[in-house]
């Protein structure tokens, strides 16, 4: 695969009033988990782009990833390819000073390269989420993006409110339960210390069981190689078979 630049981002041009996801992460390797709270967001947020960015370096990961980065952009883009409105950012690759990648600071360079009149959104998982108060100026994150969090089925409210930020509280809305296209999401506020308010969106109902984690381990244990049961039944057949041909997580 040819060297990326930073600078290369495909999926990231000016916007005239669009809707756009950033979605970042590891995916090493991305799986139908990804692909589901993409395409949840989608419909529910009527997005023109979901952004999936591999980040290079993550701050609360040193000791860096199994797959590389190269390897984990290819894997993307073969997860993603043929689905509407999913787009490979590189707006999180690795940093030419070596620094971590920090999601509020990407999150600024992307509005600033999408424009004004772009309604940006921050996708994530529920586990991102809960480690959010650890993150690097955290409280700044919902003001930089609006949060959307695939949470777990069944999460109560307190457990959402318990891992907001310090100096941030989480407010239900009038009408919270809402639904656009078959998908049910939930909207609340969060408001900082100024008196500032953000929206914050749920996606409650996905309950995709797949871990990058898990999938990784069962690769590793796996002496036959990858196998079309498990943990392969999880991941989009070409990424499956290009962990095959590239002899990854072993």
């Amino acid at each position: 695969m040819k060297a990326l630049r930073r600078e290369q981002s495909p999926g990231l041009a000016k916007s005239n009033g669009s809707r756009v996801a950033f979605f970042g992460g590891s995916f090493d390797p991305p799986h139908l988990g990804h692909l589901a709270v993409a395409r949840a967001a989608r419909t529910a947020f009527h997005l023109d782009t979901v952004l999936f960015a591999p980040v290079g370096a993550q701050p609360l990961k040193p000791e860096g990833h199994t797959a590389s980065f190269e390897d984990r952009v290819a894997m993307t883009e073969l997860a993603t390819a043929g689905e509407p409105g999913f787009a490979i950012s590189l707006a999180d690759a690795p940093r030419p000073d070596g620094r971590p990648n920090f999601t509020l600071e990407t999150l600024e360079e992307v509005r600033a390269q999408l424009g004004s009149r772009c309604t940006l959104f921050c996708l994530m998982g529920a586990d991102s989420y809960f480690g959010l108060t650890d993150w690097y100026r955290a409280p700044e994150i919902p003001f930089a993006a609006t949060l959307i969090v695939a949470s777990r089925p069944g999460e109560p409210l307190d457990a959402m409110q318990k891992a907001i930020p310090h100096g941030l509280t989480l407010t239900a809305s009038a009408d919270t339960n809402k639904s656009e296209g078959g998908v049910r999401f939930c909207e609340y506020a969060i408001t900082n210390t100024a008196g500032e308010k953000a929206l914050f969106y749920v996606l409650p109902d996905l309950d995709v069981p797949a871990s990058a984690t898990e999938i990784r381990r069962q690769i590793q244990q796996d002496s036959d190689g990858l196998q079309k049961s498990s943990p392969a039944a999880l991941l989009p057949q070409a990424v499956a078979e290009y962990i095959c041909t590239h002899h990854l997580y072993r």
